[in-house]
């Protein structure tokens, strides 16, 4: 028999270690770069960009559009490596206190 109280109860332990994680996201950070290092992006787990490194090889007026492209391109490798840490800080503070039904992703509901 599904046991309803004691799930309401998993849910709430899980919503407050959801919470304990969440206010560690800002020191969880991540970097990215692009043009073999020319252009460094650190972000942190709130998904905020802390700090962009330029290359001063790259501070010319002839450069302007491929800066930025390489300044989007480190962004979002940025972004994307801090969504795995993310991810993996969240699995890792719920592990075991939701039950695993096959096609249902809880994931979602935390962060």
């Amino acid at each position: 028999m599904f046991d309803l109280m004691g799930m309401m109860g998993k849910v709430k332990e899980a919503q407050a270690k959801i919470k304990e994680v969440q206010a560690r996201m800002v020191h969880l950070t991540a970097e990215g770069e692009s043009g073999a290092g020319l252009v460094k992006v650190k972000v942190n787990g709130e998904r905020k960009v802390l700090k962009i490194d330029i290359d001063e090889s790259l501070m010319t007026p002839g450069d302007r559009e491929m800066l930025s492209d390489l300044i989007v391109a480190a962004t979002n490798i940025s972004m994307a490596a801090i969504e795995v840490k993310i991810k993996a800080e969240m699995k890792s503070a719920t592990e075991g206190m939701m039950p695993n039904i096959p096609g249902m992703d809880l994931g979602g509901l935390f962060g």
